[in-house]
């Protein structure tokens, strides 16, 4: 069965999708919901659709779609750098330094701001809506001075020549992306970018309930868990009222995650389990 992955095709999505399934026939979908929503209805396999940017932050949709929309389990993740090229069509490599127009995604032009200032001052930037689309836009246009920032994935795809490798500001870049299913099952460890396990939880806490994430967050610290991140979010129930998805590096097991649950559904509040799963850097 496919795997389905946040298109178009080339992104660093679907660069995921393969670090993760490489010898599994691929789908792209137009957003985020789409990708999950097939997901759940069984077209798909599994969905494979961005968390979190090192630079950008979170990707909301992702967590309000799974948490209030589609809670599909989260059975793996992977981290992948971000590494941004310049590409231009083959005719046109030995004069890439006279490109007048650089096409690309917003946030991949706003992540090669100093080489765009200091080697290709003067071109315009052109916003498209993906760096794939953009890597399209110049293999249609071969004698037409223009680059695209995009990924080596998309350079093979399009047939573009990389003129510039990791033309980035910030070399630490990454995105993580995770695999949502309607199995249960995770992903197997077996793998030579496994890198371990960590188990996801919501919490929603009681209302005007004084020092109730301290609480919350003693049930995990007494236990020695290793909490590797908590994010706040809306809950969409009326102004102020928030819950946390809290990350355990751990893997689920039959005592110390299990009773941290069990004491804070005890304080009042609410938990709900997104996943416990491995997780892969490349």
């Amino acid at each position: 069965m496919k795997i389905g992955y946040l298109g178009p095709k080339a992104t660093f999505t679907e660069a995921a999708a393969v670090l993760l399934f490489p010898s599994q026939p691929r789908e792209p979908y137009d957003t985020i919901p789409d990708c999950i929503d097939a997901a759940a209805a069984g077209e798909i396999e599994a969905a494979v659709v961005p968390l979190e940017n090192a630079l950008e932050g979170s990707v909301n949709l992702t967590l309000d779609y799974l948490i209030h929309e589609q809670p599909l389990p989260i059975i793996g993740e992977i981290v992948v750098p971000i590494e941004q090229h310049l590409l231009v069509h083959p005719y046109y490599a030995p004069h890439w330094r006279e490109v007048k127009e650089v096409y690309s995604h917003s946030h991949a032009i706003a992540q090669c701001r100093k080489f765009l200032h200091t080697v290709l001052k003067g071109a315009k930037q052109v916003p498209m809506t993906s760096t794939s689309a953009a890597a399209k836009f110049v293999s249609e246009h071969p004698h037409l001075p223009v680059a695209a920032i995009a990924n080596r994935l998309a350079a093979n795809e399009y047939g573009l020549t990389i003129v510039q490798e990791n033309i980035h500001d910030y070399d630490y870049n990454h995105t993580r992306f995770i695999v949502v299913s309607r199995r249960k099952e995770p992903l197997s460890p077996a793998s030579p970018l496994y890198a371990g396990d960590k188990t996801t939880v919501v919490v929603m806490l009681p209302q005007d309930q004084p020092g109730a994430l301290h609480q919350v967050l003693s049930a995990f610290a007494w236990r020695r868990l290793n909490l590797t991140k908590i994010e706040s979010r809306p809950a969409k129930t009326g102004l102020g009222n928030y819950f946390f998805i809290i990350d355990i590096d751990a893997p689920m097991d039959d005592v110390l995650i299990p009773g941290a649950i069990a004491e804070i559904e005890a304080l009042g509040c609410t938990v709900q389990l997104l996943g416990s799963y491995p997780y892969y850097f490349a």
